[in-house]
């Protein structure tokens, strides 16, 4: 068999695209959930390590500490294999999910963390000079500004996010490589992989140029 038809062979290609497909909107849906809830508990929980009372610091900075230091696979596989041990059974899509989603929450509260520590003091202080209370300076003043900053890292956590779903495969969800892994073992031939390859590159590289925009743009902002 030559290299074309071995790699690329185009009806093994054919007949695995649907399922490719499946695959890639599973992907994407899990990518979605856990980049959003990922975002949203972050900036609380970045919010909680900078402003909460002493002992809340302390859970926050744990908290984040912790979960940067486990890998993902193996949090992925405790969610998914010891967690119905104490009677929480989860799909193994949501289980997916909320490994994901605490990971990115651990790295998107350092990375907002960062920004709103990147505003000048001053800032602060005019906030407070025209009688903005704590939320309304964080909604009006600083949080808008903590944002600008924050979009190229946050962005390359995203993909980071969306690049982490191939692991979910490990839990038997049928999401992008899980698919093409299948019908790589059907076929007999590697053609489905590089498939699945390709359409990773198809929605992950447009992200990475776009993070190399926002990190030029930034960095003409703040010549």
């Amino acid at each position: 068999m030559s290299l074309i038809e071995t790699f690329f062979n185009w009806s093994v290609f054919v007949g695995a695209l649907p399922a490719l497909l499946e695959g890639l909107w599973i992907t994407i849906m899990l990518g979605v959930v856990s980049i959003v809830a990922g975002m949203v508990s972050g900036l609380g929980m970045a919010l909680a390590r900078l402003y909460g009372a002493g002992p809340v610091q302390a859970l926050a900075r744990i908290y984040t500490d912790v979960l940067r230091s486990i890998p993902l696979l193996v949090l992925l596989v405790l969610v998914y294999y010891a967690l119905p041990f104490v009677g929480i059974r989860m799909s193994s899509f949501a289980s997916a999910a909320v490994a994901i989603s605490l990971v990115s929450c651990a790295y998107t509260a350092e990375i907002f963390r960062a920004g709103i520590e990147a505003i000048p003091k001053g800032q602060f202080e005019a906030a407070d000079a025209i009688g903005l209370g704590f939320f309304s300076s964080m909604r009006y003043v600083i949080l808008p500004q903590a944002f600008r900053i924050v979009v190229p890292p946050l962005t390359s956590n995203c993909i980071n996010v969306l690049k982490d779903t191939a692991l979910a495969s490990v839990v038997a969800m049928p999401d992008l490589l899980k698919q093409a892994t299948q019908a790589q073992a059907l076929a007999a031939n590697p053609t489905p992989l590089i498939g699945a390859a390709v359409l990773y590159l198809l929605i992950l590289l447009p992200l990475v140029r776009l993070v190399s925009y926002f990190e030029s743009r930034h960095s003409k902002n703040t010549r």
